[in-house]
């Protein structure tokens, strides 16, 4: 169903050259205080109006991306803006503030995030300084914010991502939180969010834009690229059963965590279940016939992912995380 693309017809050409004006101070005030990028940065659209994405880089964050390998989004609304994620360093958050503002000057009411990783959530950072958007993440989230790691990987950042990230760059927490759902009406549409997780991390949260009937995916679905495992927040098994979650919400468009944006939303769907079912058997299997991981990942036939992007950095790390998976659950862990 394609929805009505909200115009503001103006009249006025007075008030038209006012509002050039105030666009461009917007733009150059959202732009003050961050590094400048260098990289190509554009809001894509998908087949239904009103609803753009930002396609993230492959691979992984690092000075030829400037920090852009994750996506985010936004849906405009007759009332106001809804954002779904906000990139991984302050000046693409900034750039994305931008890029909503030559689409419309409706205020960003709210910003959703799909999981509390770093290339997901420095953006934060402009949207809490630039606009009045509440954020919105689940309540786990909390752990990570909290936890050494964060400390460590904001570190890490500031040294793989100077100037975008640097010693300015902190960690925005939400504004509210929920355990399994919320939602957030605005004009005629309705934004369902769903806490999936514990599967690519304990906070995994999904989206889905109603009547638009798009699904903002987080990591939880990556298209044609190999998702990356190898964490102790990982839990395949949830995953799977998040992935079968999703179906039942029926997405015609799939916006993903990585990835460019699909038509065939199960389609979509279908290549990250297929991947995780894929490691879990190969890895299930060994583990049953006392296989040592380096022999059985060796005699694993990965032909069908290994042109895919991030196989090389995450495959083997990832079939290894599943191994030890299989392996405790093997011997009556959790």
């Amino acid at each position: 169903m394609r929805t009505r693309k909200f115009e503001i017809v103006i009249k006025n050409a007075g008030l038209v050259s006012a509002m050039m004006i105030a666009s461009g101070s917007m733009a150059a005030e959202s732009a003050s205080g961050y590094a400048p990028l260098s990289i190509p940065f554009e809001a894509e659209p998908v087949s239904v109006d009103n609803v753009y994405y930002f396609a993230g880089q492959s691979g992984v964050p690092g000075k030829q991306n400037e920090g852009f390998t994750a996506n985010a989004g936004f849906v405009i609304t007759e009332d106001g803006v809804v954002v779904f994620d906000a990139l991984g360093t302050p000046s693409l958050g900034a750039a994305m503030i931008d890029k909503i503002r030559e689409q419309t000057e409706l205020p960003i009411s709210h910003v959703v995030i799909s999981h509390y990783h770093a290339d997901h959530v420095y953006g934060l950072q402009a949207f809490k300084d630039l606009t009045d958007a509440q954020v919105i993440a689940q309540e786990t989230s909390s752990v990570y914010i909290n936890s050494p790691d964060a400390g460590q990987r904001l570190e890490q950042r500031k040294q793989a991502l100077s100037p975008w990230v640097d010693d300015n760059t902190r960690v925005v927490a939400p504004d509210v939180t929920f355990e399994d759902e919320t939602s957030v009406e605005s004009g005629s549409y309705s934004f369902s969010i769903v806490h999936a997780g514990p599967a690519h991390s304990t906070d995994d949260s999904l989206m889905m834009v109603q009547p638009a009937g798009v699904l903002f995916s987080g990591d939880i679905i990556q298209n044609g690229r190999v998702p990356y495992l190898a964490s102790s927040e990982v839990d395949t098994r949830n995953w799977m059963e998040a992935i079968d979650k999703v179906r039942e919400m029926n997405p015609k468009i799939l916006i993903p965590g990585h990835g460019k944006a699909s038509e065939n939303a199960m389609e979509a769907l279908n290549f990250t279940y297929d991947y995780l079912a894929y490691v879990r058997e190969q890895m299930g299997a060994a583990v049953e016939n006392w296989v040592q991981f380096e022999e059985a990942y060796a005699a694993t036939d990965w032909s069908r992912y290994e042109g895919l992007p991030a196989f090389d950095a995450s495959n083997k790390a990832n079939a290894y995380r599943v191994y030890l998976e299989m392996e405790k659950a093997a011997l009556g862990g959790s």
